[in-house]
């Protein structure tokens, strides 16, 4: 089983170089159902991985010239400032135990699981759907749209410990007015601080964290991205991202279901 999770770690990477997003949405499911890891530590582990591999794809774009700075601090910043408040005060601060209904019991790891399973499948929906390429109407920086929508990305980052990447492009696109290849440049920028933020919110409050088998996880996923980055000169993400949707929206129907009937 282990051995089938780093090789999935390689195909989160892969999604981030090639479409620049949804890769990360499988890293909790990955951690959880082929390392067996708690879902709360999960999304501790899975900001550390998206936090480096991001990184290693910003990098990338930067070289291209595909990241816009100014747009990544206006969006960052109020997305960093969500992230940190949720890891180190409102996740400790949320009791494991929730409520009961009839003999199903919604514990914390357990919200964790069906919020990410519903996440996955819009994340699923919005990569199958077919959409024009750019979908701007307007050509002037809503900055009040773009703060809103950070805080948002910001506060589901903090809570499931996902990069945000399919959230955060189509806001860049919309409110930014940026074309499509520097959002996903400025999108990986901003991912990568948010999480790596996030991953430090956990480590002040002394959250167990396993480096050894985090870096070790993260360089398989930065092995697929670095494979991504260069196969997006041969493969159109036309086709890709679509194929890539059905396989998420299979994995969110899958840990929907598994989480229901534990």
């Amino acid at each position: 089983m282990e051995i089938a999770g780093y090789v999935a770690a390689i195909l989160i990477g892969l999604s981030l170089g090639l479409i620049g997003g949804g890769g990360s949405i499988l890293t909790v499911p990955i951690l959880v159902y082929f390392f067996l890891i708690d879902p709360v530590i999960a999304t501790t582990y899975s900001l550390f991985v998206v936090g480096l591999t991001s990184s290693a794809g910003a990098i990338s774009h930067y070289r291209k010239g595909n990241v816009n700075f100014k747009i990544a601090f206006v969006f960052g910043i109020p997305s960093l400032i969500a992230v940190f408040i949720m890891r180190k005060w409102v996740m400790p601060a949320m009791p494991h135990h929730l409520l009961n209904m009839g003999s199903f019991e919604l514990t914390k790891p357990v919200l964790l699981m069906l919020v990410f399973a519903v996440l996955m499948l819009a994340a699923s929906i919005s990569m199958i759907r077919k959409k024009k390429e750019i979908l701007v109407c307007d050509s002037r920086l809503s900055y009040t749209k773009l703060v809103i929508q950070s805080i948002i990305v910001g506060i589901i980052t903090g809570f499931v410990g996902v990069g945000g990447g399919f959230l955060i492009i189509p806001s860049l696109v919309l409110f930014a007015s940026l074309p499509m290849k520097k959002a996903v440049g400025t999108s990986l920028m901003v991912m990568t601080i948010s999480s790596l933020l996030g991953v430090l919110g956990d480590v002040s409050r002394h959250a167990p964290i396993n480096y050894q088998f985090l870096l070790l996880f993260s360089a398989f996923a930065i092995v697929g991205i670095i494979i991504g980055s260069y196969l997006t000169k041969y493969i159109s993400d036309t086709k890709l991202k679509p194929a890539f949707g059905w396989f998420v929206l299979l994995m969110g129907i899958f840990v929907l279901i598994t989480t229901l009937i534990k």
